[in-house]
């Protein structure tokens, strides 16, 4: 079986980074514990027994901003963020380039809009794809079996009817229920009073945000306190159509590579020994060199 596993660099990043791995620092004083955390957790999917990882790419956001920043100004920016991290963000890049692995590095989109583009792009070329990311914004792009996501922390297969069990909706209508219910990781406001389950009952049956009626009178769906939640969606009918936009996730991204360029072939050995010795150390080894 070919499979394809492209991983959310961004949050492996921020997962390394509070995780009980011992801290590292570098020779000239930097914290790089999550970037060696990071080359680990991408090396391991190689030597994974299940994984098996053969093609691979990590996309990182770099910076945080992209172009949604330009359609909404409460979108997320890197503001407030440990400086630990995002001093990071250039030697992570390069340290898991060393290992051998394609990068995608997002500066105008975002790296969840990377992830998507590969899994449209090349899902009927694999038997499946395998996006390494919990985040419910690539629900959307989950596709049966063939196009899964990966919770590594919780150890969970997210298919298609996982995505409905989850959220409550298919892939489909993902952007209409994060623009109801809000996305606070993204800076995506929401409805007031529309929890997941509201969100969930209206979409199952509507399908959109827009195929909503604005009379509640017309819900063919029991909601509680429809009266006040249909009153609140009609009076943010602009809003919401932005926070639907800002909820998609670019499937165009120009990505230059092939699929074959994804195929690991070993870690360059010079590259990843300087890295090393930048980072002063890194105990996991690639088992194969080119």
């Amino acid at each position: 079986m070919m499979r394809l596993h492209v991983i959310d660099g961004t949050f492996e990043l921020f997962r390394a980074h509070f995780s009980k791995r011992p801290g590292q620092t570098s020779p000239d004083g930097q914290d790089v514990k999550a970037t060696v955390g990071v080359m680990a957790s991408v090396l391991s999917l190689i030597e994974d027994d299940f994984e098996r990882a053969t093609h691979l790419a990590v996309a990182f956001d770099n910076p945080i901003e992209s172009f949604r920043n330009d359609l909404f100004a409460g979108y997320k920016t890197g503001l407030g963020m440990d400086p630990v991290l995002t001093d990071q963000f250039g030697i992570v890049e390069e340290a898991v380039r060393a290992c051998g692995v394609t990068v995608w590095s997002m500066d105008r989109w975002e790296a969840d809009d990377a992830l998507a583009t590969a899994a449209r792009k090349w899902r009927h070329d694999v038997d499946q794809v395998r996006i390494m990311t919990p985040d419910k914004d690539l629900g959307q792009v989950v596709e049966g079996d063939r196009v899964v996501q990966v919770d590594r922390i919780r150890g969970k297969v997210i298919n298609e009817a996982g995505v409905l069990d989850r959220n409550g909706v298919a892939p489909a209508s993902i952007p209409d229920w994060l623009a109801l219910v809000g996305d606070t990781a993204d800076g995506i406001p929401g409805v007031p009073g529309f929890g997941a389950k509201t969100a969930s009952t209206l979409l199952r049956r509507y399908g959109t945000v827009e195929a909503i009626p604005d009379d509640p009178e017309a819900w063919d769906v029991k909601v509680r306190g429809a009266a006040k939640l249909g009153a609140t969606l009609a009076g943010m009918r602009e809003e919401v159509a932005l926070y639907r936009e800002l909820a998609v996730l670019v499937t165009d991204v120009p990505l230059a590579e092939s699929l074959d360029d994804l195929c690991w072939r070993g870690a360059p050995r010079a590259e990843f020994e300087a890295i090393s010795a930048r980072l002063g150390g890194v105990r996991y080894q690639p088992r194969q060199w080119l």
